[in-house]
Parts: structure tokens; C-alpha cells; sequence
């Protein structure tokens, strides 16, 4: 199973029919599913703070962590969709981890397995989403052989 854990609701309907779309795309491939927490507005320090322990009442022990992060690796399409597929082979449960426009709290950096950058371009938080879901839709189209990738 795959969970992107994300902070803040969808607004944009365009954004939640997009969203809806890959879901139902990557039914075909494992069960996926968005955990959407509340987004906080307090200082940087109590927002990130609340952010983590929202974060890590929706993990469980033994789950593979991966946190979209500035700072984390950069891959290409073919390389992502090969990591996945080597996590997929160890861990049933991986979660994709978006933080809040303030990022993540140190502790849910130390908590990931491993740390993703998609691009050194910031993207709205929102938009993300949709991106995540189309490259995790792109690995299985790769890992499968199936046309779509080019």
C-alpha cells in the first residue's frame, strides 16, 4: 500500500478531478491513498511541531518513510520507478511524505528512509500532490513495460 501523507486540504477542484484520476489509474497497480492533516498557522516552531505529531499518528512501525524534501536525491523517472520497486519488494507500506510550506520537523527527517527532491523549483503544495501521483503512476508503466513512458 502507498500513502502520501500531505498537510493542508485541496482547494482547487481541477486539482482534486486530477488527483482523482491517478487513483483510479493506479488502482490497477496497489491500493493507494491520500491522508490529508491539518495544516497549521502558529509559529514556525509549535506549527512544526503539531505538523510531526499529526505526521506520525498515521505511520506505522516497519512502514518505508520517503520525504519529498529540497534537500533529498534527485531522479530521474526510470530511477524512481526502480527504487520503488526495490522498496515495494521489502516494505507492503510506503508513505510519501509532504511537509507544509515550512517543511518537516527534524524528527520526521530522521524518521525517513530515504529523502527525495523532485527539483531544486519550489511547487505549490497542492500542485505537488498531482506530480507525485504521476510519477508514482509513470514507475508502474515503466516496472510494467506498458506504453506510457517515453
Amino acid at each position: 500500500m502507498i500513502k502520501i501523507i500531505c498537510l493542508g486540504k485541496l482547494k482547487e477542484n481541477y486539482l482534486k478531478e486530477a488527483i482523482l484520476e491517478y487513483l483510479k489509474r493506479l488502482s490497477k497497480y496497489d491500493k493507494v491513498s491520500i491522508v490529508e492533516l491539518i495544516d497549521y498557522n502558529y509559529d514556525i516552531k509549535k506549527t512544526l511541531e503539531k505538523e510531526r505529531d499529526s505526521i506520525l499518528k498515521v505511520i506505522n512501525e516497519g512502514d518505508y518513510n520517503i520525504l519529498l524534501d529540497l534537500d533529498g536525491i534527485e531522479l530521474t523517472s526510470i530511477e524512481f520507478s526502480k527504487k520503488l520497486e526495490a522498496i515495494r519488494n521489502t516494505n507492503s507500506n510506503i508513505n510519501f511524505i509532504i511537509g507544509s510550506s515550512y517543511g518537516v520537523h527534524e524528527d520526521i527527517k530522521r524518521l525517513s528512509n530515504l529523502r527525495i527532491s523532485f527539483s531544486k523549483l519550489t511547487f505549490p503544495h497542492q500542485l505537488f500532490r498531482v506530480i507525485l501521483l504521476e510519477q508514482i503512476y509513470r514507475s508502474f508503466k515503466i516496472l510494467n513495460n506498458e506504453e506510457y513512458h517515453k
